[in-house]
């Protein structure tokens, strides 16, 4: 049975200072209010040249457009099934021999920061260089992501006010690789960077087709009446105004009423666009179409594409394995956290329908231990099974 253990019982010394690090570099930094306007493809080439600048750098109106693409819904449904898939996957800690701590495990599972530092080392890829800091509370230790609209990764540098061209030198702090971690590379934009024409695009094309169901999802009325008579005119604003609720009306022989003609086009062409627009969001972020194409899907293309975004999804488990085993752990120890020594590993992944291929083809030849087949496939065994007197024995697959 897996030992159930308390961080707050964790070794006394480093983590007694760590449980009073109440203030760190994240609240020295003074919020700044966002100003709401309409993105487009100019404002997205302006912040991207300030951030590509050789002197000087800055990415906060960079950042600020991430932060307005990702409202986006499939975007943000994207980035998330990406990232629960690691986030939901078992791990363990081994000691230096290779045996599995259970106690250290399950100290890192029950601890509050382990899932948001994994978040920020996959907010890595999609944001860019992210910089999180350990600070305490009541509650003991947790994790704080230092704004990226302060970060100057290029130089280093934390930026109290994310305009100055001045900031504390992180990478040269004395808590820079304990309390102060970094993931993602100086000179990465994230997949964010790549998926914001997409958005944009998106966005003008849902905005046009709003406009033209509003414009001609009801076709205009047209009513010819004489304007020079105020008594007609009255009568023909009145009749207009009604005509919601009473689709009838009585008119003068020298009046006439008609529809006009409405558009000719259903807003297919904005319909395409945004297709366009969320196939090139999946490809981004998932490597693939998946499930969203019924018109042209089928059983072939979904496998292919689900095996592609497997591969992403183990390729981000091998970076987060890197992260925690060259960064995160280390620093864990020197907080007095976790012991020297151990290995953060992702449980092996395991093709269930092919395992129990080959379980079932054993079984014909071979004993085979039924508390493994209960812990491996959940299926209760009893034991052989008794055949009729007078008839032959079938084959496990009969």
């Amino acid at each position: 049975m897996t030992k159930k253990v308390n961080l707050k019982s964790a070794p006394t010394g480093p983590v007694a200072a760590a449980k009073n690090r109440k203030d760190g570099y994240y609240s020295k930094i003074a919020p700044k209010a966002v100003s709401q306007v309409r993105s487009d493809i100019a404002i997205w080439k302006q912040a991207l040249r300030q951030a590509m600048m050789i002197d000087n750098p800055k990415r906060y109106k960079l950042q600020n457009l991430y932060r307005d693409v990702i409202i986006d819904a499939l975007l943000t449904s994207q980035i998330e099934n990406r990232k629960m898939q690691t986030l939901g996957s078992a791990f363990t800690l081994k000691d230096a021999g290779g045996t599995i701590n259970e106690e250290m495990t399950a100290l890192l599972k029950s601890s509050r920061f382990y899932y948001d530092m994994v978040r920020h080392m996959l907010d890595s890829i999609f944001f860019g260089p992210t910089v999180i800091e350990f600070i305490s509370d009541i509650n003991g230790l947790r994790v704080v992501e230092i704004p990226r609209n302060n970060i100057a990764p290029e130089a280093g540098l934390i930026l109290l006010d994310e305009t100055n061209d001045k900031g504390v030198d992180y990478r040269n702090a004395k808590e820079y690789g304990t309390w102060l971690m970094e993931f993602g590379s100086p000179k990465d934009f994230g997949l964010l960077n790549k998926a914001i024409p997409h958005v944009l695009f998106k966005r003008f094309a849902q905005s046009c087709w709003s406009e033209l169901c509003e414009i001609y999802g009801i076709p205009p009325r047209v009513m010819k009446t004489n304007t020079g008579d105020p008594v007609m005119l009255t009568r023909a604003e009145q009749m207009m105004r009604d005509m919601g609720a009473a689709s009838w009306f009585i008119i003068d022989e020298n009046e006439s009423f008609e529809f006009a003609k409405g558009s000719d086009t259903g807003g297919d062409v904005y319909g395409n666009l945004i297709q366009l627009c969320n196939n090139e969001i999946s490809l981004l972020i998932s490597g693939a179409v998946i499930g969203q194409d019924t018109k042209n899907g089928n059983e072939s293309k979904e496998t292919i594409s689900i095996a592609m975004y497997h591969n992403l999804v183990n390729a981000d488990k091998r970076m987060v394995e890197g992260y925690f085993n060259t960064i995160a752990l280390p620093a864990l120890f020197r907080m007095g956290i976790l012991p020297d020594g151990l290995v953060f590993q992702y449980a092996p992944q395991e093709d269930i329908a092919a395992l129990w291929k080959m379980t079932a083809e054993a079984m014909q030849y071979m004993e085979v231990d039924p508390s493994w087949v209960k812990t491996k496939f959940g299926i209760e065994i009893l034991g052989p099974k008794q055949q009729a007197p007078g008839k032959a024995a079938l084959s496990f697959f009969d």
